[in-house]
């Protein structure tokens, strides 16, 4: 079985009435979109991934952001409960499909909310975004689920953006990566190296030092480059219209194997 899972959803017809919050909104192409998430299905598996794909949620505008839905660490996956009430329905098909997956699941209790896209691992330590999407009964919960398994929960004020993962990702070695006007406190964490476009904030490690992330983003891309790694661009331009970016439209699993 392969050690790179990824759980994937399809943009729905709806995508264009997807939220946005911090940026003005433009209109977005659904089928400019659906050609641009076939891409980037097809680097994941190109890259060793495999990939499943969870049932839609075509009521649901903003559904193929996937990674809103859960958290995983190990083989435990905390199903989430969006901060915005339109999109807790997204959660059940991809409950439906971690369980598939053999995953151990917890959930976030009301009043908690935690959206996915709030929490970066580094190793075994969990920053999570704390004052947009995700609550302070949010954070607690997650604590409660994943300190027991060794993790290191860091909460990290959100202001400037969505998601914290809209602000920061980080690199195969551990340094977290950020768009230095969209970041609350870099220096929240131990090693922070700054980025010159936003959407270089934005990486999916492949393995092998390769990293997905926006066509938008060339001055990252060399930058990752003169660091010894690979850049692998996609474009995602419909998402980046809806605050969306390459982590949104996947939650990996690797945890799940190894």
């Amino acid at each position: 079985m392969s050690s790179k899972e990824a759980l994937i959803r399809r943009p729905g017809p709806r995508l264009a009435e997807g939220l946005t919050t911090h940026i003005e909104r433009r209109p977005a192409d659904p089928d400019r979109a659906l050609l641009q998430w076939e891409e980037y299905v097809r680097t994941l598996r190109a890259h060793g991934w495999r990939t499943t794909e969870v049932a839609p949620a075509d009521d649901c505008p903003d559904a193929v952001f996937v990674e809103d839905t859960m958290v995983v660490f190990r083989n435990v996956a905390l199903l989430a409960r969006p901060g915005a009430g339109a999109r807790r329905p997204e959660v059940a098909a991809a409950e439906a499909a971690a369980a598939a997956l053999g995953c151990s699941l917890n959930r976030v209790r009301a009043p908690g909310t935690l959206d996915g896209g709030d929490v970066l691992k580094v190793g075994d330590t969990m920053y999570v975004g704390r004052g947009g999407r995700t609550n302070g009964e949010g954070v607690r919960q997650l604590r409660a689920v994943f300190e027991p398994l060794g993790a290191r929960v860091v909460p990290v004020p959100v202001g400037k953006v969505l998601h914290l993962k809209s602000a920061v990702t980080a690199l195969p070695d551990g340094t977290v990566i950020g768009h230095p006007p969209l970041v609350d406190d870099p220096a929240v964490f131990p090693r922070f190296r700054a980025v010159p476009e936003e959407a270089g904030a934005h990486v999916v490690l492949l393995g092998g030092g390769r990293l997905l992330m926006s066509a938008s983003a060339p001055h990252s891309a060399d930058l990752f480059a003169d660091l010894g790694y690979e850049p692998v661009p996609v474009e995602i331009g419909e998402f980046e219209k809806l605050e969306g970016c390459v982590t949104c439209l996947s939650v990996r699993l690797r945890e799940l194997y190894g």
